[in-house]
């Protein structure tokens, strides 16, 4: 007898004799036989089957060519696509077809392969041994993941194979552009997690929209054009993706420039001979990777709008670190940011120029090295090189140890000749403030005290057309030039916004150099003048006098209450003198060391570095100087000065004094009144 003559024929016994008029059978009826192996047919666990899918299925539901019982010897195969059509049509066009078609002759295996027969369960029950059977190396990655992690301790959230691939089914090849983990879609894949707030608050993650950023990036947009470009994946990994935190994670800082070198491989094998690659690579933490300096989700090329390394906001990268007190305490100089974006090359960048020297200008990008490598484009000896890419020429008669930085910018501290300069003038400057004001004050303290106690003058002459007309322009041009000037220093100040709706750095610039053309040009005027009969005597009556040493004397004894007598004064004093030979010193110096500066190619190819940094320091001092001079004192005498309040009018009439009220007041002053 046959074993399945033999389970027949146990089937017949178990059965009774009306079985074989009962046409269906119970699960009770085929466990009868299929519950053990005794009876030599296919064992089936009773409980396991209690507990599947198809526990309320009746067993022909799924042998339905089954009609009588005791069934034939031959059954047919399991069919599932008689009741499961849309998977059989899913799993069609996916990657698991290949197993279906293999196994076709015996397609209830191709299906049983992952839900089991009997004992059928749901993939998301089964957990990973379900696809463990076939994808172990993936799996045994997955379980050491951040996603593995958290659904080992029971993360409602933790990503699981389906959470990427989609449904079991209609699981896809990566190379097929309809798969959920292919380079087009597997952005939006991750992003079902990723984007969400709620879910990133729970877990402690940024809440940025990272799938916005990303869709913005140089990556997405290369790979929405069909190139081969970076996605989710390529940086983060797929089955074994860990935390930045994790030493093994292929976007720890230490291990993140081999990341993007699967890619760049040029530019991470510069980043890795550079300082900052070796810093990086010794355990430092505060050393910049890629990252750092190129944004992460939201990468953008050099020339694309919003991106970080672009000419107008890769030194925001820079400032980051150098600025940092974490840098510096590592040995890093702290005065290289202050000293850059005090130089012409920060003012112009902070102004909107984008066309302007920035940090990877001098220091280049990926290969950054320091100023004592033979290498590095801030050596000394390679400084010609890397300055005369905008100045040609330049740095050919600098001395080695230059110190750059400090000498393009207006601290001094770049040379001794330039250090004596700025103390010159944070000497003077306050001191000279100081002694005009009391000077003024005092003035002004004895003309409230005695009203109308006017300074005797001798006679004048009154201001012809000609130096009425020379005051008028050396006015306007003084006064574009200092609010010009100060807009160029101070670009980011409130009260320099005309020059930002005009064109910004530009407009700034153009504008100082037309005034200090018309200055120069009223400055030629006047020498002209000067050579005329009345120039030359305004000039020899300007010129020092031995009376000029006493005349201050007299007025501040007289102001103070030292003596009762109004000195006489001639009409261009020791007040005039003053103003007048700091103007034309004044007009000299900024003349001197404002063509240095305007002329900078030739002057960085022709001067040693000290020189320019001394016009640089002198200029801008200079100017303050002048500026707080004409507020303060020219501003006293022409406005505040109760002889002439509100305003003198010689720059329109030509004539300061009333003689005859000069004369009325030294009568009422000899009467005592």
């Amino acid at each position: 007898m046959t074993v399945r003559a033999g389970f027949l024929a146990a089937c017949l016994l178990a059965a009774g004799p009306s079985a074989a008029a009962d046409a269906a059978p119970g699960a009770d009826d085929c466990l009868a036989c299929h519950a053990g192996a005794d009876a030599g047919g296919p064992v089936v666990d009773g409980k396991a089957f209690a507990a599947s899918r198809h526990a309320g299925s009746a067993c022909t539901g799924c042998h339905a060519d089954i009609k009588e019982y005791p069934h034939p010897e031959k059954v047919a195969k399991v069919d599932c696509s008689s009741c499961h059509a849309g998977a059989k049509k899913a799993i069609s066009s996916g990657v698991h077809a290949a197993v279906f078609g293999a196994k076709k002759n015996g397609g209830a295996n191709a299906c049983t392969s992952c839900h089991g027969s009997h004992a059928t369960q749901s993939p998301a029950k089964l957990g990973l041994a379900l696809c463990a059977q076939c994808h172990k190396t993936e799996v045994s990655a997955y379980k050491g993941s951040v996603h593995g992690k958290a659904n080992r301790h029971g993360d409602p959230d933790a990503a699981i194979c389906l959470s990427c691939h989609g449904g079991g089914h209609a699981i896809r090849k990566v190379s097929d552009p309809l798969s959920s983990v292919s380079p087009l879609r597997l952005p939006e894949t991750c992003a079902k997690c990723h984007s969400d707030p709620d879910l990133s608050r729970r877990h402690g993650l940024s809440t940025n929209d990272m799938y916005k950023a990303y869709m913005n990036s140089t990556h997405a947009k290369a790979a929405q054009a069909g190139e081969h470009a970076a996605t989710c994946a390529s940086c983060h990994g797929s089955h074994d993706i860990r935390p930045p935190s994790d030493p093994d994670s292929r976007i720890a800082a230490g291990r993140i420039a081999k990341t993007c070198g699967q890619c760049h491989g040029v530019e991470a094998g510069k980043f890795k001979a550079s300082v900052h690659g070796q810093a990086s690579a010794r355990g430092v933490r505060s050393a910049p990777t890629c990252v750092d300096c190129h944004g992460e989700h939201d990468i953008r090329g050099p020339g694309e709008e919003g991106s970080r390394v672009s000419r107008g906001a890769r030194s925001e990268a820079c400032v980051q670190c150098h600025q940092s007190a974490q840098v510096i305490g590592r040995g890093v100089s702290g005065d290289r940011v202050n000293t850059f974006l005090s130089s012409f090359h920060g003012m112009a960048a902070k102004s909107g120029d984008v066309k302007v020297a920035d940090c990877a200008s001098c220091h280049g990008w990926h290969d950054v090295q320091p100023s004592t490598a033979a290498t590095s484009r801030t050596n000394p000896s390679n400084l010609t090189q890397t300055c005369g890419q905008c100045h040609p020429g330049a740095g050919s008669r600098w001395a080695g140890g230059t110190k750059i930085h400090q000498a393009l910018s207006d601290t001094g501290g770049g040379s001794d000749l330039a250090s004596w300069a700025a103390l010159f003038y944070k000497i003077t400057i306050p001191l000279t403030v100081i002694g005009m004001i009391l000077h003024n004050l005092l003035d002004l303290w004895r003309k409230m005290r005695s009203p109308r106690a006017r300074r005797h003058r001798e006679d004048e002459v009154p201001l012809t057309v000609n130096e009425r007309w020379q005051h008028a322009i050396n006015a306007v041009s003084f006064l574009l030039l200092a609010y010009s000037g100060l807009a160029l220093h101070f670009p980011d100040a409130w009260w320099a916004w005309p020059f930002t709706l005009v064109g910004g750095e530009t407009a700034r610039r153009y504008a100082h150099r037309s005034a200090a053309a018309l200055f120069m040009v009223v400055g030629g005027a006047h020498l002209s003048y000067l050579a005329t009969a009345l120039g030359r005597k305004r000039l020899m009556a300007m010129l020092p006098a031995k009376r000029d040493l006493f005349d201050p004397l007299k007025v501040l004894a007289y102001n103070a209450g030292f003596s009762g007598k109004k000195p006489v004064l001639a009409q261009f004093s020791y007040a005039e003198k003053f103003e007048y030979w700091a103007l034309v010193w004044g007009s000299f110096v900024m003349t001197v060391t404002g063509a240095v500066l305007l002329m900078h190619n030739m002057a960085m190819a022709y001067l040693p570095l000290w020189a320019i940094e001394v016009s640089r320091v002198v200029h801008y001092l200079e100017a303050v100087l002048a500026c707080l001079a004409i507020l303060i004192w020219h501003g006293y005498w022409v406005a505040l000065d109760p002889d002439v309040y509100p305003l003198n009018w010689a720059w329109l009439t030509g004539e300061t004094y009333l003689h005859h009220e000069d004369g009325e007041e030294e009568n009422r002053d000899e009467k005592g009144h």
